[in-house]
């Protein structure tokens, strides 16, 4: 990150630091944080169903202020530093002012993470690129306006935290009103009447008339049965039932195996799908059933 030389007697020059510069990366990609998470979540979220989570996870956000700091030293060590030293090891004679070698060092950090995910853990490069490189933008071009400013330490964290809950708040009520807004599909009996098959060999047949047939199909316990859920097969009888203010199908299964269960009815016209959270609201176990 920038450096400057100031005087030293006898005419010597030394390299040193106005200003913190790891500080307020540090700082700045804290500060952002939040906002990323947030554009994250929107990407992911926006017009999709939320399988009736419940919520209650949201509380582990009291948590993040916490972690913060921690996320802003991890980002600003493997992507903002290490592109600061790529650009001060430009030949003198490169066109350009440093901080656009910075931001340009930084966009290619951000790709080589990118790679990295890719080679490890198979995520698409199509996804992570966009984030992977993005992130690294704006502590780079905040650091080059701050220079040379008479911003001390604590100065620049309460800046970052503070632009960083505003805009979050701002954001966050945007988003959340954009995000809701998705409509499950209407399904007839004759549109749900078909295989619907899950993980594990899960196969849910539901015959015009309302007979089912189930094939290792998760299912409600009986009362005081360990497992939030059992797996059945055998026949049955299905009708249409109501979760909340959706609609989903009771399956009844004949003989000894599990209780009724209620799938709600998701996904969209083109793909429809039928789901189940058993256990914990907040985090159980979700089972999806889509059209074969």
């Amino acid at each position: 990150m920038g450096r400057e030389r100031v005087g030293e007697p006898g005419g010597r020059q030394r390299p040193a630091r106005q200003n913190d510069d790891w500080n307020r990366a540090i700082a700045l990609c804290a500060g952002q944080a939040p906002l990323v998470w947030l554009a994250w979540w929107f990407a992911r979220e926006a017009g999709r169903d939320d399988y009736d989570y419940g919520g209650g996870g949201y509380l582990g956000i009291l948590c993040v202020p916490l972690l913060l700091p921690f996320v802003g030293l991890l980002h600003a060590a493997v992507q903002i530093a290490p592109a600061a030293a790529l650009a001060r090891l430009r030949p003198r004679t490169s066109p350009g002012p440093e901080w656009a070698w910075h931001l340009a060092g930084s966009v290619l950090m951000g790709a080589g993470w990118s790679l990295l995910g890719r080679v490890l853990w198979g995520w698409p490069v199509g996804d992570t690129l966009p984030w992977f490189a993005g992130v690294g933008v704006l502590p780079v071009l905040v650091l080059r306006s701050l220079r040379g400013r008479p911003w001390g330490g604590c100065g620049v964290w309460l800046g970052s935290a503070g632009a960083s809950v505003v805009l979050l708040v701002v954001c966050g009520v945007s988003a959340a009103s954009l995000a809701d807004g998705y409509e499950p599909p209407a399904l007839s009996d004759a549109q749900l009447a078909g295989e619907w098959r899950g993980d594990h060999g899960a196969v849910l047949r539901l015959a015009p008339g309302g007979r089912a047939g189930l094939t290792r199909v998760p299912a409600e316990p009986h009362f005081g049965t360990d497992g939030d859920y059992t797996t059945c097969s055998g026949t049955g009888a299905w009708t249409r039932g109501v979760n909340g203010d959706r609609e989903g199908v009771l399956v009844r299964l004949g003989g000894e195996c599990g209780e009724q269960t209620l799938w709600t009815i998701g996904g969209t016209e083109r793909e429809p799908e039928l789901f189940v959270r058993f256990g914990d609201p907040d985090a159980g176990d979700l089972m999806i059933l889509t059209r074969s």
